[in-house]
């Protein structure tokens, strides 16, 4: 039998334990403090700025919400702060994380029947957003309800109200994917927070009780809130101010979207910030002169482009151009950093090796002239841009006209393998075979190169010949340079190249490559025009151009002066605005003379030497001092028969060079008659030997053929 004590001892058990059941029941989850909350918050973002801390790009990173930095109290325009408490909490300075008022209308409003208000608080909204098994789906029931209750009070205890509205702007959903203030400021309206007007917090705030809601939705919910607030009569622009809002994306007006090729590249994590060494004055005038190049050219003609600008002394890039869009069909490639086919703008590097080793000067005259190259894959016949020759030239005036015979002579005399080494030293990382791969077709650009590589290596002939990598963002190191041309050979590179009278002949008197002041610059066209380029630098910077098709098909009605020389032009002159480009000062081991040339091949002119290499007289041999030999056919040649054309007009020209008078051509047994009748014949199928003989008798030269 219980005494009367024993019963009350019992009683007092059975309520402790309730109490302390409800209490383990409704133990909210623990919840971060304001500190570690802030730590742990990662944008989806990532920004790319210029060298003086502008914003330039951003990048998507992270696809699992949309969230940029964490956006401060006093970063949020009062109206919008007042704004949302007024809508979402309106007694949250006088409450302690719970609001009993709201709780008993809420639970007034389910007792007789009617939709009731929600009476969560900010504080447990907070809380929810901390721990999500607090706002789970199905968190409906009376345990949930106090659990949510119990982590408003202890959210309090530990945090200010500052901090929670702070921190309930930035983890709050407005709409789809946009997370905080900042990302819905930006998302929605094209402002920043602190932007935001009277009725852009409105309809922020009408948007938080149903994120997907319709506009038309929305804008009644605004006109609501408005007129709560102010009591105003006419808020029916809130209708249309929601559909804007909801409409099509907005334009990103505070990304400026400047350099997406170069943020593509850089952004890998969410929430870093880079700061490159790009100018964002450069940058945009490099998308101008591109936009407007490519727009001349119509996308029939050429689709896409790519700019890089760099200044020499740091080797800082100052404009990266990947690409600008419009009818490309391609925009997402980098067309800065795509290997495409390099066409002539390979040849300075080719003349100053050649000029280093001591085996030409800008006076030495090449023979511009048709020639067969023997090569493991048959006959190589290279061509002029315009398919004709010029005879003997100058060096000078080869490489300033962009003559491709003679710097197919050019490379017989460097060697196909020492050229490679010296274009892989001067970073062109692309040419990742033997000299053999190429061959002399590398003299005309066959390999493949980026933009970038090719703006490191003409900077390096505005240096002196010292090479260092290109520094894209501030914390890229400073390497000393390296030697790979000589000073005075990439002084006088530079010097031919700069010469607007040297390739006057090629590119006419006034083409888009002068301008009024000292600047050095190439172009290329690669094999079926598929790629054009102009690269040219002054004391001060180098401009890299490439106007092109990045999916490879060819362009049209593009040339070396109309395709990129246009943009180089326009950049050059803006970058000058303030000062003219110098001429380098000439180093020590450059000497100057005055010289003529004999049979007037060129004017006479003042011209530069490697010291102890200079003449005065320049003469091309006569023919008669040249070896009588066969040019055509080369030895090894194949030549096949077809079927389809009159035999009468499948005959072979034979082709001699030299002094050949009183000299006979034999082909197998049968006598052609005089060397310079030049014979035309028709040889039957099978194998053939074709000599040259002189008047004695002799064979001087004598090569093998075959006809199927």
């Amino acid at each position: 039998m219980f005494t009367r004590q024993g019963v009350t001892l019992l009683g007092l058990t059975l309520i402790i334990l309730t109490f302390a059941g409800v209490d383990y029941a409704t133990l909210p989850p623990p919840l971060p403090d304001y500190a570690r909350t802030r730590a742990a918050w990662h944008p989806s973002e990532a920004w790319l700025y210029d060298r003086h801390g502008q914003l330039i790009d951003s990048a998507r990173v992270d696809f699992a919400a949309r969230r940029l930095a964490w956006t401060p109290l006093d970063a949020v325009s009062s109206v919008t702060r007042e704004t949302i408490v007024a809508a979402e909490d309106r007694r949250f300075y006088s409450h302690s994380g719970v609001d009993s008022l709201a709780l008993l209308g809420a639970l007034r409003d389910r007792v007789r029947g009617r939709q009731h208000r929600g009476a969560s608080t900010l504080s447990m909204q907070v809380a929810g957003f901390l721990a999500p098994e607090l706002a789970a789906p199905g968190a409906r029931g009376i345990w949930d309800k106090v659990r949510q209750l119990r982590a408003g009070w202890g959210l309090e205890n530990q945090w200010s109200k500052d901090q929670i509205l702070e921190a309930y702007l930035n983890l709050a959903g407005f709409r789809g994917e946009a997370q905080g203030i900042g990302a819905a400021a930006l998302g929605l309206f094209g402002k920043t927070p602190d932007a935001l007007s009277r009725d852009d917090a409105v309809l922020l705030a009408a948007l938080l009780p149903e994120p997907q809601a319709a506009s038309a939705a929305v804008a009644r919910r605004a006109c609501a809130l408005s007129r709560k607030a102010s009591h105003e009569a006419d808020c029916s622009r809130f209708a249309g101010e929601a559909a804007s809002m909801l409409g099509p994306a907005r334009s990103l007006a505070l990304d400026p979207g400047l350099a997406p090729h170069l943020s593509q590249r850089l952004l890998t994590k969410a929430g870093l910030k880079v700061t490159t060494t790009l100018d964002a004055t450069i940058q945009r005038a490099a998308i101008i002169a591109l936009r407007r190049q490519l727009q001349g050219l119509g996308g029939a003609r050429a689709r896409d482009g790519a700019v890089v600008v760099v200044d020499n002394a740091s080797g800082d890039v100052l404009a990266y151009v990947g690409g600008i869009g419009g009818a490309s069909t391609a925009a997402a490639v980098d067309g800065a950093n795509s290997y495409r086919q390099a066409g002539s703008t390979l040849k300075p590097f080719l003349y100053a090796q050649a000029i280093e080793k001591g085996y030409l000067t800008p006076a030495s005259i090449l023979e511009d002239s048709p020639v067969q190259l023997d090569t493991a894959s048959g006959l190589y016949v290279p061509q002029n841009y315009d398919h004709a020759f010029k005879g003997p030239v100058s060096a000078r005036s080869a490489l300033a006209g962009s003559l491709n015979v003679p710097a197919v002579r050019t490379l017989l005399l460097v060697g196909v393998e020492p050229f490679r080494d010296r274009l892989w030293d001067s970073g062109y990382r692309g040419l990742v075979e033997d000299g053999q791969y190429y061959g002399f077709s590398l003299a005309l650009g066959s390999a493949e190169v980026t933009l970038l590589e090719q703006a490191d290596a003409y900077r390096a002939l505005a240096n002196g010949g010292g090479w260092t990598p290109l520094r894209l963002t501030r914390d890229d190191p400073r390497p000393l340079p390296r030697r790979i041309t000589s000073p005075q050979a990439a002084w006088l590179v530079a010097d031919m190249i700069a010469d607007p009278d040297a390739r006057a002949q090629t590119f006419g008197p006034d083409s888009a490559l002068r301008l009024p002041f000292w600047a050095a610059v190439k172009t290329g066209t690669s094999k079926a025009m598929r790629d054009n380029w102009c690269i040219g630098f002054s004391d001060r910077y180098t401009v890299a151009v490439w106007v092109g098709n990045l999916e490879g098909d060819p362009m049209r009605a593009v040339s070396g002066t109309s395709g990129a020389a246009p943009v180089w032009r326009d950049l050059m002159l803006a970058l000058h605005a303030g000062r003219a480009g110098q001429a380098p000062k000439r180093p020590d081991g450059i000497e100057q003379r005055a010289i003529s040339f004999g049979s007037a091949l060129e004017r006479p002119r003042r011209e530069y030497f490697l010291a102890g290499t200079g003449q005065a007289q320049i003469a091309a041999a006569p023919p008669e001092s040249r070896r009588p030999r066969i040019v055509n056919p080369v030895s090894g040649s194949v030549y096949a028969l077809d079927p389809d054309i009159p035999i009468a007009r499948q005959r072979l020209a034979i082709g001699v060079s030299g002094e050949v008078t009183a000299h006979r051509l034999m082909l197998d047994r049968r006598d052609l008659g005089a060397a310079d009748g030049k014979p035309l014949i028709l040889a039957g199928p099978g194998r053939h030997l074709l000599r040259l003989i002189d008047v004695a008798g002799r064979v001087v030269d004598q090569v093998m053929f075959t006809v199927r």
